[in-house]
């Protein structure tokens, strides 16, 4: 049996290696050994295994590679888009409300939500100042699904609210995003559900100002903490909260400085973060690890340090000067990234300061600018430019974009400027662009040179139609807050306007509205601006505007 697939008597016509006859008179040829048989054979039968084998694996592949499409196909749903209306809008009547909102994704559903404040004595009927126990009307911290305007969640806290801040939870550890100071306590609010996380009253003799510091975690909970920083006539002071529990860290720390004008928290080009100070004399930087020294001994382990910034730090208050002037106004970040680079406004110029090393980039001659500057993307070289309002007198302003790596200014024009105008703001496009929005009127649309009061319209500026504005309507209602963001990433840009009465003591109807960036092209009016002359038509222009696609970087 041993010799079964090998030539054999029932083959006899089968000769040697060449596989020729043997002819009449011919010798057959010996037959192979009978061991080369046995190893041949065996190899045939090894051969025939390993085919048996190889079928094997494939039909076990074949197998796994149809349960993994089953499984994406019908197990594992397919995720689905948030379906959001183009437009809507939230009343509250007999209410009031305060220059604050907030976008964070409350609902989880990654379309940002809008969070606001106001004042009321009920935010629905089941959710009233008395039912919480509160004086009537109280503080409402409420949660607005950006999709279609329905409430999320609405949190009653005591009156009367002073500040509110979110964005807080970017640190590891941390289980609350928004922190308010109202009546004379500190809340530290979840923004997926407004649970209060934690609630503390305010530090004894500290009434603190926006912004709330994030610093790092210091008392060694892995959570981040937090920085006041408060400011009167004699001195600016500095309390660390802990994250995780609100508790204070330390004592409170007196910042040798006189009377600040604002605060925030810089990092370096080396790690290092410094507490700038505004002052009347201009921008100074103070090391956090001095403050946390101050505060509790061993505190500032942990904290880095910039040999060079601490070579210029004067000996007695460890103040560093930044920029020096008698006239600084406003100092803003031109990117949330706490390296970003820095833009002072003083009563002569404007000056870009580099983020990393706190040195000038370039100076901005001007004697008017009376907002704080917007930034954005007009040329595509990949450095945020610079949006002013100059007042020029007679109701009226001038809005220039300027070159964030020269200083040059790159486009401008002439609006009739109310006093109820919000600031510039832009929205960023895949394109390397942004799309630039500001309010005002163009002269040649108004016969007076003084806009009548609550006459102003909003206007989108294309860098690549930089000859031309798209207008929109009038919005006639006193204007509290208006931003221009991007709701779901890589799309859905709207606007989020806030309506209310004229003064926070007066109530009235405040109203919530939001509508996407795209919904108004159609309606709008294509205004030339300068010669007048442009070489697209007005559909072209349009189509433009609703060809974009937009991005969150």
């Amino acid at each position: 049996m041993e010799t079964t697939g090998c030539p054999t008597e029932g083959e006899p016509l089968k000769g040697g290696e060449d596989g020729g006859e043997t002819g009449p008179g011919q010798a057959q040829a010996p037959a192979p050994p009978a061991t080369e048989l046995k190893r041949g054979c065996k190899e045939v039968l090894g051969l025939s295994k390993l085919t048996h084998w190889r079928t094997a694996v494939f039909f076990l592949s074949l197998f796994l590679c149809l349960t993994v499409v089953f499984a994406f196909s019908f197990i594992i749903p397919c995720p689905v888009r948030p379906q959001y209306i183009a437009s809507w809008n939230r009343t509250f009547s007999g209410a009031k409300t305060y220059d604050f909102l907030a976008f964070e994704d409350a609902s989880k559903d990654k379309v940002m939500d809008v969070l606001l404040v106001v004042k009321d004595t009920e935010a629905s009927p089941n959710n009233t100042c008395g039912n919480a126990g509160l004086p009537s009307p109280c503080v409402f911290m409420l949660a607005v699904d950006g999709t279609d305007g329905e409430t999320l969640w609405e949190r009653p806290l005591d009156p009367d609210f002073h500040w509110a801040q979110c964005g807080l939870d970017t640190n590891t550890g941390q289980k609350w995003d928004c922190l308010l100071f109202h009546s004379d306590q500190l809340s530290a609010l979840d923004k997926s559900n407004g649970e209060v996380r934690w609630q503390r009253p305010q530090p004894p003799g500290l009434h603190s100002s926006v912004p709330v510091l994030s610093v790092p975690d210091l008392d060694g909970d892995k959570v981040s903490d937090v920085a006041l920083v408060a400011s009167d006539s004699v001195q600016t002071q500095l309390v660390f909260l802990s994250g995780g529990t609100g508790i204070q860290i330390g004592s409170t720390v007196a910042l040798n400085a006189t009377q600040t004008a604002g605060h925030l928290l810089h990092t370096t080009g080396e790690g290092a973060q410094y507490l700038l100070l505004q002052k009347d004399t201009g921008l100074y930087g103070l090391a956090l690890w001095r403050i946390a020294a101050k505060a509790k001994e061993g505190l500032q382990a942990g904290l880095k340090k910039a040999n060079q910034m601490e070579r210029k730090a004067a000996a007695t208050s460890g103040l560093v000067p930044v920029y020096e002037s008698d006239s600084l106004r406003r100092v803003v970040r031109t990117d949330k990234d706490q390296t970003s680079n820095l833009m002072l406004v003083t009563g002569s110029e404007v000056v870009l300061i580099d983020g990393k090393t706190l040195q000038p980039l370039w100076t901005f001659n001007t004697t008017t600018v009376f907002r704080e500057p917007a930034f954005g993307h007009f040329n595509k070289d990949g450095v945020l430019d610079v949006v002013l309002e100059e007042d020029m007198d007679n109701s009226t302003k001038r809005v220039l974009i300027v070159d964030g790596k020269s200083g040059a200014v790159l486009w401008n024009v002439d609006l009739l400027s109310s006093a109820d105008t919000p600031r510039p703001t832009s929205v960023h496009t895949i394109n390397s662009v942004s799309i630039f929005v500001f309010w005002g009127l163009l002269p040649q649309q108004h016969n007076s040179s003084v806009p009548s009061a609550g006459e102003r319209r909003s206007y989108m500026l294309h860098p690549l139609y930089s000859n031309v504005l798209l207008q929109s309507e009038n919005v006639m209602d006193h204007i509290i807050t208006f931003k221009a963001t991007l709701m779901e990433r890589g799309r859905h840009a709207a606007f989020i306007l806030l309506t209310g009465p004229g003064t926070e003591d007066t109530e009235g109807t405040v109203v919530l509205s939001k509508w996407k960036l795209k919904h108004d092209v159609p309606q709008s009016t294509v205004c030339p601006i300068g010669d007048g002359k442009s070489s697209d038509t007005e559909n072209s222009i349009k189509e433009a505007f609703n060809r974009l696609r937009f991005s969150d970087n």
